[in-house]
């Protein structure tokens, strides 16, 4: 008996250089974009190692695990960081990243993530990318979580390499990512005589072997089902609208930090901080933020978290990520948290602190 998921029809060549250059016109950029095989985890590691080395000196800015991890790689890779740790709760200010380059001349790489998915902090991607380039250096986003929630503007803010995950915003696999490259970052690649080659790290050989080429022959054995998939979700967002999915985003961001201030909750991140993709909530003191989400999924399916790392037992994330973008979605972990925090008198002001927030931002999109 066939079965779509495990027989999916091949994809060729000429489909999957079609669902990349559908990729490129949704970043709306005319940089190049690849289809990469694998989870953002992967590109951006390889981003890392194509521009780090002996003799580059990199400013890593550290709102998040995977912003450390960032530098980790660039260290290995030879390249001397210089690293900012933005305090708790808030973006980098755009003061530091002044500071600092202006106290390191040398820095040609600024690397960061946009949108923290674990933190629910949003950092100024404009206006750290026009200091960088005003500096004279390359900048690598991480917009896996942001893209599709907030905004991200590749060609006019001069991003050189960005990274996106369709499992967030888009809501799409997980399987695959999007890369972006600027002719300025292939060029940087190509001069670090230890960039990855022959690997699956390596940006260089996707440009000399699909990109460069006639594209008649893909360069890896595809994962059919991620491709068409991908696909599905491109198509998806295309049908509504970019800007619809981003102000779906904002509205849901908004909706949970009027409802979770209803219930007596602070916001962990600061409200101009605050990232569209989740919404972070510190838990009362003497709770566990952990054993308030376990109380709240006793009817399954409530979009809320635990915080990851050093926030796992004080925060709560709301995740109005993707699809669950949706005022229905936000008042269902409203109403969980309420009664898994014994405020159950506020669940309903807060239902309609939200529904209020939401339709602010909706009906002004």
């Amino acid at each position: 008996m066939t079965n779509p998921l495990l027989d999916p029809a091949l994809v060729s060549a000429a489909e999957f250089d079609r669902v990349g250059r559908d990729a490129q016109r949704l970043l709306a950029t005319t940089n190049d974009t690849i289809i990469f095989p694998g989870e953002a985890i992967l590109p951006l590691e390889g981003i890392a190692r194509s521009l780090g080395a002996p003799g580059t000196t990199a400013l890593n800015i550290v709102t998040s695990p995977y912003g450390r991890y960032f530098g980790r790689w660039l260290a290995q890779s030879g390249a001397v960081v210089v690293e900012i740790l933005a305090a708790e709760g808030e973006a980098v200010s755009v003061g530091a990243v002044t500071t600092a380059l202006e106290s390191n001349p040398e820095i040609s790489v600024v690397a960061f993530v946009h949108a923290e998915a674990i933190s629910g902090v949003v950092n100024d991607a404009a206006a750290i990318s026009r200091l960088a380039h005003d500096h004279g250096a390359l900048v690598a986003l991480d917009a896996v979580a942001s893209f599709g929630a907030d905004e991200v503007l590749i060609d006019e803010w001069g991003i050189d390499v960005v990274v996106v995950g369709p499992q967030k915003a888009l809501a799409g696999p997980f399987g695959v990512s999007l890369v972006a490259v600027s002719d300025r970052a292939w060029a940087a690649f190509a001069d670090n005589p230890l960039a990855p080659r022959d690997s699956s790290l390596s940006l260089l050989d996707w440009k000399a072997s699909w990109l460069d080429t006639e594209r008649v022959t893909v360069p890896v054995i595809l994962a059919p089902l991620e491709i068409w998939a991908l696909d599905a979700a491109l198509s998806r967002v295309r049908l509504e609208g970019l800007g619809a999915v981003e102000s779906r985003h904002r509205a849901s961001a908004a909706a949970a930090r009027a409802g979770g201030r209803a219930l007596g909750l602070v916001p962990f991140a600061r409200d101009e901080h605050a990232a569209a993709i989740v919404t972070t909530f510190l838990v009362p003191d003497g709770r566990d933020a952990r054993d308030v989400v376990t109380a709240t999924q006793v009817n399954g399916g409530v979009a809320l978290t635990a915080g990851f790392g050093d926030l796992a037992t004080r925060v709560v994330r709301v995740d109005h990520t993707g699809q669950r973008a949706q005022l229905g979605v936000v008042q269902a972990a409203l109403s969980a948290l309420g009664a898994a925090l014994g405020e159950m008198d506020r669940v309903a002001g807060a239902l309609a602190a939200a529904e209020v927030a939401w339709r602010h931002v909706i009906g002004g999109s």
